[in-house]
């Protein structure tokens, strides 16, 4: 069937959407750059509600398998991508992206100029956007982008109940993690290295934490504003200086605004599994996987006791905080990957040895 893509500010893009999935969608429109990685990209908790349109040209070509979903569902709000591969081949594939599409009811608009979408995006910045069918009336295309975007995504994403990870070391760390939309493979690498996890809903009181006397805190990431929750950053206020603490993300923006800085929307985020970033230590470049549409404002953290410690390559916008006393960091990237390279998996190795210290 024909369907488009229509922006809030008019512009249309033309394609197929795909018949067994639901054929309208409404959300903000964004860009990631990997050249794999569909299948973790919708699973990822952090694009609740967005349109994700796919820079690579061909997708679905190795089709999907259950170990490489980041959560126990979808959150996408749709999916924008060129040429949608019906022959795929992989020796780890249990279904078909289009199977999976249909499954999961996610609106899909493919043989669409996704170059022109994003050369769009990068030029006038994230925008609200609609897919709909080519027949859709112009009424119902008012009343959907009359629509606002719904700001409480991380209530959505985060877990209802807090449940346990065991160890099988008797003397493992206890992690408590703060889950504002966790991936599963940023659990799977704290428990590769031998922690007992405690993931707990994102508004648990700080109190609640402390109780549990972990010898860490995690804060994951999640999507959405980081200024959409005070009452978290409130609760995190209470943590620092109590337990040591890493946070990625959602979780990096958190801390920053906890410890006195601010954050901004950038223009276009950063999407992708290729974005380079730079130790300023070190002065080592590292390939990162990144997903999020909000940075700390470098200038807002002049007069606090903290240092950074990654910017981007790209724009040089922040990408790592560390506390200069107390036993807190941060990055804005994914080390754990999924999609993308292992480059960064020593930054749990730190978070360990902080633990230990």
């Amino acid at each position: 069937m024909k369907g488009k893509l229509i922006l809030e500010d008019g512009t249309i893009f033309r394609g197929q959407i795909f018949g067994g999935a639901n054929q309208t969608a409404i959300g903000e429109v964004v860009f990631n750059t990997g050249m794999t990685g569909y299948q973790e990209i919708l699973t990822d908790p952090s694009y609740c509600r967005q349109i994700v349109t796919l820079t690579y040209p061909l997708i679905g070509n190795y089709g999907t398998a259950k170990i490489f979903n980041q959560s126990y569902k979808s959150f996408v709000g749709g999916l924008v991508i060129g040429e949608l591969c019906d022959n795929a081949s992989s020796s780890s594939m249990e279904q078909s992206l289009i199977d999976y599409l249909s499954m999961n009811k996610i609106p899909c608009l493919f043989d669409v100029d996704t170059r022109a979408v994003t050369r769009k995006i990068r030029s006038i910045g994230t925008m609200k956007g609609v897919i709909v069918s080519e027949y859709t009336s112009q009424s119902t295309i008012d009343e959907m982008m009359a629509l606002p975007l719904r700001t409480d995504v991380v209530s959505e994403v985060t877990t209802s109940d807090t449940y346990t990870l065991e160890s099988e070391n008797d003397d493992a760390p206890f992690v408590v993690a703060m889950d504002f939309g966790v991936k599963l493979n940023i659990l799977d690498s704290l428990q590769k290295l031998g922690c007992k996890l405690t993931v707990v809903p994102a508004s648990t009181p700080a109190e609640d934490i402390l109780e549990m006397k972990p010898d860490g805190i995690f804060l994951s990431n999640g999507p959405g504003d980081p200024k959409d929750l005070p009452d978290v950053v409130n609760e995190i206020k209470k943590l620092i200086g109590k337990k040591p603490i890493f946070g990625i993300c959602l979780g990096h923006q958190l801390i920053a605004l906890a410890l006195g800085a601010d954050t901004y929307k950038l223009k276009f985020g950063h999407r992708g599994s290729n974005q380079p970033v730079k130790n300023l230590k070190t002065g080592r470049v590292y390939i990162s996987s990144q997903n999020h549409g909000y940075a700390v404002d470098e200038r807002s953290l002049r007069k606090l006791p903290v240092e950074v410690t990654y910017i981007s390559v790209n724009d040089g916008t922040v990408e790592g905080l560390r506390h200069k006393r107390l036993p807190i960091y941060s990055v804005q990237y994914h080390p754990e990957a999924s999609p993308g390279p292992n480059d960064n998996l020593y930054l749990f190795d730190e978070f360990l040895e902080m633990m230990k210290k």
